[in-house]
């Protein structure tokens, strides 16, 4: 089964802003912003029926309470490299998820690229096609099935971002959007 993308779906602002209260509800996550990121946060996108929410910490180590704290609203941690600087949990556990959460340090180049992709495929419709197309050649190759073929489909996307990352920087994105 291939990685399913769905035409992009007006609810998804509101499911967004729900899961981010709920996150702000959580005392001892030191959350200075919650942001919808991702495909699911671009108007006119199809995505996975997946939210991404990206929380901008003042710290972002020591790593451990935080996935403490969002372990109570059902996430699970997923180790990987980019611990570091862009730790990545999920819910429910197992497959398909309805939430992904990206944990980055506030005001850090984590925090600014994926807000920066986000804010200019939101003001430029070609290159949001353009990345749509990407997208379903990419998914139509990708199965489902296991976290190392849907963190492929992630990864073989990569070549089409970054540069236009590169040129959201460039252009003063993010726009600012407290």
């Amino acid at each position: 089964m291939a990685i399913e993308l769905v035409p992009w779906d007006p609810a998804w602002p509101a499911a967004f802003v729900a899961e981010a209260e709920r996150i702000r509800g959580l005392a001892d996550l030191d959350a200075v912003r919650v942001d919808h990121v991702g495909s699911t946060a671009v108007p006119g996108l199809a995505a996975k029926p997946v939210i991404d929410l990206q929380i901008s910490l003042r710290r972002l180590h020591p790593l451990e309470p935080h996935v403490a704290a969002l372990a109570r609203l059902g996430y699970r941690h997923v180790a990987h490299p980019d611990d570091a600087t862009y730790p990545f949990l999920h819910r429910p556990e197992g497959w398909p998820h309805s939430h992904h959460v990206h944990l980055c340090e506030a005001g850090g180049e984590e925090e600014r690229r994926h807000l920066a992709f986000r804010d200019y495929l939101r003001d430029h419709p070609a290159e949001r096609d353009a990345y749509l197309a990407e997208k379903q050649r990419l998914a139509a190759e990708a199965p489902a099935g296991s976290f190392e073929s849907r963190n492929a489909y992630a990864e073989a996307k990569g070549g089409f971002i970054a540069p236009r990352i590169r040129r959201a920087l460039e252009l003063g994105y993010p726009r600012e959007s407290r």
